[in-house]
């Protein structure tokens, strides 16, 4: 199904498979700072306007952009000061396996975490059969984006988000971006555990999909403080 947004297209895909429901959307550099399609969905974005899929297909509806705060809130979580650490200006590139410190919030949880892109690694359009997407997904090739978080600071940090990482493609455009609700074995993307406190780190996954002509060669974090298309780069 197609997904409308503010000053961007977006290709959306629903289907009904054992691991849940998948949507795919590819956006423009101008758009805002909040996506609503993320697993597990954050509190302080505007919720995922996609309907549920059924047997034969999905249906199409709009989805109104949000400038909400990147991540999900931690049931239950108090408010804590903002760090004191600056994050470094949009556009910034490192290298794959770097980590950069940075101010993280979710919602009402505000801390600091170090986030280092760990690997980009291409997938196989068999990879996606159980999703049962037909042609939406043809000529189109899967990556994984790896990444690793680190609490940086003193904030608690169970049970939110870190997300908003996409992909880029060869030529520095984005890449579509693949995304699932509920388990896809290949691309694990969890909240982060209970007692993520200070030192201890969490894995996760994105994927972003390229077409065979081209390849996934770089990753963006685009959620707070940054926007898309003025991220946090990784090449």
């Amino acid at each position: 199904m197609k997904l409308i947004r503010s000053n961007r297209h977006a290709l959306a895909l629903a289907a009904l498979a054992s691991v849940g429901t998948l949507t795919m959307t590819a956006c423009n550099d101008d758009a805002s700072s909040s996506d609503t399609a993320t697993t597990p969905p954050p509190a302080a974005s505007a919720p995922a306007t996609s309907a549920a899929a059924s047997p034969t297909g999905g249906a199409i509806t709009p989805a109104a952009p949000t400038s909400a705060p990147a991540g999900g809130a931690a049931s239950g979580s108090a408010a804590a000061p903002a760090p004191a650490v600056s994050a470094p200006a949009g556009g910034t590139t490192v290298k794959i396996g770097d980590a950069v410190t940075i101010p993280f919030s979710s919602g009402s949880t505000k801390g600091t975490i170090a986030l280092a892109v760990t690997s980009i690694e291409k997938g196989d359009p068999a990879d996606l059969a159980s999703l049962k997407l037909g042609d939406k997904a043809k000529g189109l090739v899967p990556y994984y984006i790896h990444y690793k978080v680190t609490n940086a600071g003193s904030t608690d940090l169970s049970f939110t988000s870190v997300d908003h990482m996409k992909g880029l493609l060869a030529d520095g455009t984005e890449a579509q971006e693949l995304m699932v609700i509920g388990d896809f074995a290949k691309c694990k993307s969890d909240s982060l555990p209970k007692g993520f406190t200070n030192g201890q780190s969490s894995t996760s996954c994105a994927v972003a999909m390229s077409p065979e002509a081209s390849k996934v060669a770089g990753a963006e974090y685009w959620g707070d403080p940054y926007t898309l298309g003025k991220g946090l780069n990784w090449k």
